[in-house]
């Protein structure tokens, strides 16, 4: 059962002893990315909406979810109008310039997904050969800076969500997918009969929270509760219930 903002906190890091239990904390989502954060009708659920309540009930103060774009979600928690980032965000060397990470939760990185009927040319190395394979990903992600970097001369096409560049995938618009691999997995599962993840990292990552640079208190806290998730074996099972296939 998910951990509400209601729930008895852990006792609190001395540190979040200056912000009132009142005060609500801001989490910036992008509700599009299941099993990571999404929407069930309007209720906001997910691997991260789960920890997120967690991480408020330890606060012992209420949670309000932000619901941001991607590419609004650093300028959204550096105007203030959100207060932490809990939407699948990988660390980068990039990203640190910017903002915090607290500490990560949970090793990832992106996997390809592709049409069944090319599994087989793909493996044998006929792709490239064949054809000038158009590939897909995510604005703003990772994911397209490996496209861009590693796929100079494929055609590439940039999407808004997941669920759009899987349709292009559906629809032969393009060839091959990359996105974060449990964001891969669960399309692959859903559409188990056309499609099929590449198993093998592609890269390796690791999903943290972001937080403003100036911000340790809310960083220190964020941090000792993921130590204490991670202490008492309650993280690897949210994990585990989320993603099952997930490497941790």
């Amino acid at each position: 059962t998910m951990t509400g903002p209601t729930a008895t906190p852990a006792p609190a890091p001395s540190a979040s002893t200056s912000v009132t239990d009142s005060t609500p904390l801001k989490v910036g989502v992008s509700t599009n990315m299941p099993p990571l954060i999404y929407k069930q009708g309007d209720q906001i659920t997910g691997l991260e909406a789960e920890l997120a309540r967690g991480l408020a009930g330890y606060l012992g103060r209420p949670l309000q979810f932000v619901e941001v774009a991607w590419k609004d979600q650093v300028p959204y928690l550096l105007e203030g109008r959100t207060d932490i980032i809990m939407s699948g965000l990988s660390i980068t060397e990039l990203r640190k310039v910017r903002i915090a990470f607290c500490d990560p939760y949970s090793r990832t990185g992106l996997m390809a997904i592709l049409r069944r009927g090319d599994i087989q040319r793909f493996k044998m190395g006929y792709f490239s050969l064949v054809e000038t394979p158009a590939i897909g990903a995510i604005e703003g992600t990772t994911g397209e800076g490996f496209v861009r970097s590693r796929y100079e001369k494929a055609r590439k096409r940039f999407f808004k969500t997941s669920a759009e560049a899987i349709q292009a995938l559906r629809d032969k618009n393009i060839d091959l997918f990359i996105h974060d691999a449990p964001v891969v997995m669960v399309m692959a599962a859903t559409y188990e009969s056309e499609l099929s993840p590449l198993y093998s990292l592609l890269t390796e990552e690791y999903l943290a929270w972001g937080v403003r640079r100036g911000d340790t208190v809310l960083r220190e806290a964020a941090n000792a509760y993921i130590a204490e998730l991670k202490r008492d074996g309650r993280l690897k099972t949210i994990i585990q219930r989320w993603m099952p296939l997930s490497g941790q």
